[in-house]
């Protein structure tokens, strides 16, 4: 199916077969494909570039399609990465964390830091933490095979 190029997000970088990879929704998914190219918050004469993930109902292009700035994409993989390194060792907490100290990281970003915590507002968190660290080992493979090329390609880059 093709992304559309005739809306307020301009593509510039497809792929258009992203159903066919989406995790464990592949081939029944309704994110049918990913784009990144200019966002479609543009000002006159500023020009912003974002990721967008493209989901179609069947019938149509839905308003649930998602629109982010690129920082953001990767601000939300390193949050994924982090919480995926604090499982490693979360094994050695009865509730799968601290709750003496729900702080995991602080992640430098820009003369600040981004502070990477266990949500301990959330009335059912442990509970949900046991449920979230289930879905994250039950997806471990198809997490990791992503991670491993994210890797390698940021080797490639020099990074």
């Amino acid at each position: 199916m093709k992304i559309p190029t005739t809306l307020k997000h301009k593509p510039v970088f497809v792929s258009e077969n992203y159903e066919h990879v989406d995790g464990r929704y592949a081939y029944n998914s309704d994110a049918k494909g990913l784009s990144l190219g200019l966002a479609q918050w543009n000002d006159r004469g500023k020009v912003d570039i974002s990721a967008k993930v493209w989901r179609h109902t069947g019938e149509k292009w839905s308003r649930q399609s998602e629109e982010l700035p690129l920082h953001r994409v990767l601000d939300l993989a390193i949050l994924v990465c982090r919480a995926r390194l604090h499982f490693q060792d979360a094994y050695r907490y009865e509730k799968l964390y601290d709750p003496e100290n729900p702080v995991i990281d602080r992640v430098g970003l820009q003369g600040d830091a981004m502070t990477v915590s266990v949500c301990t507002d959330n009335v059912k968190l442990d509970q949900d933490i046991q449920l979230f660290s289930q879905a994250l080992s039950d997806d471990g493979e198809l997490i990791g095979e992503r991670l491993s090329t994210l890797s390698r390609i940021l080797k490639e880059m020099g990074y």
